[in-house]
């Protein structure tokens, strides 16, 4: 039996606690991301909670059950006021906003400066015709008929752009014109509260309007909205429709395939969690999301996720939902592809404003017709943005952050919803919508996860960045250099961990990302590259910082650079180590989640590591391959561990011969590292230069590595050499001739140093699996994986030779697939 710490004052998940000050799963804090353009100019994009102007579109559907009323539209106010009265140009420029929780203490502060009588969070609802608005009312002071729309902000409000006091002010027209009617009310003052959260101030600004202004302009908006809200609940009536009448794009299913499908339905329909181990073959990602789209209408769900670690993930993905189009013609279905900015933008030599880039003007002009027309083909990948993007002159990049609210099924990377600043999880909370999210390749979770919620400060690059900084930030920064010297001063290993975060140190980093964030408030043109990327890390410091716990470490790394002539350089870094307490929470927001792989197993190590809701039920779905197609030998007279490594090489290379001699064709070699790669293959091309090899090189680039993989032809022969864990060990497709087989001379164990030995005994201490949780499982995936290679279809014929005497081991041979029969040698 496992044993488990319990610690105390802390975040629970499955039985295990993890102890600070937590809120997963709802950081609101505001990053930025930097991108260098070609042209040496920077520019800014908005990435978190309330940045994106995507997610601040709410919108749902409630039908009458009695066919003869009309459908009605429901949508928020907000939701209502950017589809109708956002105009003028796209901004992207950085200017640092409050964040949630400024916000939300501004709204505070404001409120209770004001008299007794004084009305807060006034739920309000209206109607149009077939369009129900609803949204809740900042605040209202009945002694003198004010009804107050509150906005905070940083830096000079002059500087706010005009189009943004429009659309406040349409936000508080309307809010006016719903408490007016609501309380039977001639006429009402509507106000514009800014509240400045750095200097505490606030600046009202108010109008007197009659009801009937004020109904006659409400009137107006919804009549703008009217055809669109006509054309959205006709969408949703049709899709709900023909989606209960989805019939399958093949004659019959796959073997095993069935069986997923029925799973992955059967947890949308108890809106519940599972984890499915499908090996390659039988259509993982068509089993998946052909029954979540039959459950769409059941379980009335908003959208679908399909989220994937690769770009050839998406590519499957947006492949299976073409065949089940080509099958079902009369679907309507909209498919988004979110793809990365740099990937996407058609002026990478410009910044993101209507002053330096013509799809930046004007662009919420031009927005509505462009949307409606991608709207309209329905399949709303990479290529048809871009096209209907170039027709309308707007950015392809924001068009298909807008779209996300229109959207049925979205494709994309793991970060748009698992990341710390997430913009489908933050659509999914702020607008309530009801979404299930699939998880491709699962077993790259862990991983990922652990970069999203890790962070590392440059003492060099910090020092570098400080002796130029404006002198408005001297004293903070000067500060904050104080308090890093002291903490690192006395530290003589080139790497430690510290049970805690320093209070002086983070403290002093909250007073630089402060001070910073009030000067470019100030200054919202600066451009200075070392203060902007430093600011950017920081602010990722301290709000990791603030729900630190034991799921993650704080570690100090030396380097023999030296910052100046007083000390050495270091290197700051929150390192998670279990991503699971901020995972859980993006998992509870979903109605349901399914995360399939090749390889899910144990299943207790990836619920624990991901933060899986307890009893989460795990599937491993029948292969639909035979033992007969893949020939699995054991080498465990061959031992490929440090200590003996160079005594495996010639033991190696004779085998790789043998079995090239007695069936020519395509191979891949797997080793433990490129040292061990080099050595194998200097032996191997030493005495046997009749055998065509290649090695993987260090660095490789993505076209490098593109024609590494081309020259697998169904005539080609010879023995690729490359390093498990890297380019080539998943991910990569090679049915038939292309690759017939592949030798694995290691367990794929990681590598042996002081992080990953104090990722052990952290592991140790939370689960009681210190060594299988840091190294085993982790190594056994990798080989799992990379086996995975040679058998690709049902008519495919391979072997596989298991280089190591580990192999022989109870312990190691569980964790190989089920359908495997071993044999010796």
């Amino acid at each position: 039996m496992r044993s488990v710490v319990h610690l105390k004052a802390g975040l629970s998940y499955n039985n295990k606690s993890f102890g600070g000050n937590h809120q997963f799963g709802r950081t609101h804090i505001l990053r930025t991301r930097l991108s260098r353009e070609r042209s040496n100019c920077y520019t800014f994009t908005s990435s978190c909670l309330e940045g994106l102007f995507i997610i601040k579109l709410a919108q749902s559907l409630t039908v009458s059950e009695n066919p003869s009323d009309p459908f009605r539209y429901v949508i928020s106010v907000r939701a209502l006021c950017d589809l109708v009265a956002r105009i003028g140009d796209l901004d992207q420029r950085f200017t640092p906003s409050p964040t949630a929780l400024e916000g939300m203490m501004g709204h505070n502060t404001v409120t209770s400066r004001r008299p007794p009588g004084y009305q807060t969070e006034i739920t309000l609802t209206g109607e149009y015709k077939n369009i129900f608005v609803r949204g809740r009312a900042d605040g209202y002071d009945p002694d003198i008929n004010q009804l107050e729309e509150i906005k905070t902000y940083k830096g000079l409000l002059e500087r706010m752009p005009e189009n943004h006091r429009h659309l406040h002010w349409a936000q508080a027209r309307i809010y006016a014109w719903l408490l007016a009617d609501e309380r039977s009310l001639a006429e009402i003052n509507a106000a514009l509260v800014y509240y400045n959260v750095s200097s505490k101030d606030e600046i009202p600004i108010s109008e007197l309007y009659s009801a009937a202004d004020l109904e006659a302009y409400f009137a107006g908006q919804c009549e703008k909205l009217q055809a669109w809200a006509d054309r959205e609940v006709a969408h949703r009536m049709a899709r709900d429709r023909q989606l209960t009448e989805l019939n399958f794009p093949h004659p019959s299913f796959r073997t095993g395939q069935r069986h997923l499908s029925e799973s992955v339905y059967k947890t949308a329909s108890l809106g519940k969690c599972l984890m499915a181990q499908a090996t390659t073959g039988i259509g993982k990602t068509l089993g998946t999301l052909f029954p979540l789209l039959k459950a769409m209408p059941e379980k009335k769900l908003d959208k679908i996720f399909f989220l994937t670690a690769k770009t050839s993930g998406r590519k499957l993905a947006l492949d299976a939902l073409n065949v089940i189009h080509e099958s079902n013609p009369e679907l309507k279905l909209r498919t988004l592809e979110l793809v990365a900015r740099e990937k996407s933008c058609e002026h990478p030599d410009k910044s993101c404003h209507g002053e330096s880039c013509p799809l930046a003007k004007g662009f919420y002009d031009r927005l509505p017709e462009a949307r409606i027309e991608a709207l309209e083909r329905g399949m709303m990948d990479r290529d048809t943005l871009r096209d209907v993007a170039r027709k309308h002159q707007v950015c392809p990049y924001y068009l298909g952050q807008d779209l996300v609210s229109w959207s049925d099924v979205v494709v994309g990377d793991y970060n748009y919803y698992f990341d710390l600043y997430a913009v489908l999880y933050a659509g999914t909370v702020m607008n309530e919508w009801r979404v299930s999210v699939l998880v491709d390749e699962a077993h790259n979770m862990i991983e990922r996860g652990r970069k999203m919620y890790s962070v590392e400060l440059s003492q060099f690059a910090f020092e570098h960045m400080r002796q130029g900084a404006p002198k408005a930030l001297k004293s903070a920064l000067d500060k904050l250099s104080l308090a890093w010297i002291r903490l690192v001063q006395a530290q003589e290993a080139t790497y430690e961990v510290y049970p805690v975060i320093d209070e002086e140190l983070h403290f002093a980093l909250q007073r630089v990302v402060t001070r910073i964030t009030d000067y470019l408030a100030e200054h919202p043109t600066t451009n200075d590259a070392g203060l902007l990327n430093f600011y950017f890390d920081a602010l990722q410091f301290v709000t990791l910082a603030d729900s630190f716990g034991p799921h993650s470490m704080f570690d100090i790394t030396r380097t023999e650079q030296r910052t100046s002539l007083l000390h050495d350089n270091t290197t700051l870094c929150i390192r998670n180590v279990v991503p699971a307490p901020f995972l859980k929470g993006r998992f509870e927001a979903a109605q349901s989640a399914t995360l399939f792989s090749a390889t899910l197993s144990p299943s207790h190590f990836y619920s624990d590591m991901l933060g899986l809701p307890e009893k989460t039920p795990f599937i491993d779905v029948q292969s639909p391959f035979t033992p007969e197609q893949l020939k699995v030998n054991v080498v465990d007279h061959i031992s490929t561990r440090y200590l003996r490594r160079r005594y495996s090489i010639m033991p190696i290379a004779q085998l790789m011969a043998k079995q090239y001699r007695a069936q020519p064709g395509n191979y891949l070699l797997f080793v433990s590292s490129f040292d061990y790669l080099e050595q194998v293959y200097e032996a191997f091309s030493e005495r046997f230069p009749e055998i065509p090899i290649r090695q993987q090189s260090r660095m490789m680039n993505e076209a490098e590595r593109e024609e590494f993989i081309n020259r697998f032809t169904p005539t080609s022969e010879g023995i690729a050499f490359a390093v498990l864990g890297g380019s080539f060990g998943e991910g990569i497709d090679l049915p038939g001739d292309r690759l017939v087989g592949a030798f694995i001379a290691t367990i794929g164990l990681p590598q042996i140093n002081e992080i990953n030995e104090q990722m052990r005994v952290r592991m140790e201490n939370i689960f009681g699996l210190g060594y299988e949780y840091t190294y085993l499982y982790p190594g056994m995936q990798k080989v799992v994986q990379a086996a995975g290679r040679v058998i690709r279809t049902r008519d495919d014929r391979g072997v596989i030779h298991l280089i190591d005497e580990r192999y022989s081991q109870p312990e190691i041979r569980e964790l190989l697939p089920r359908w495997w029969v071993i044999g010796g040698k």
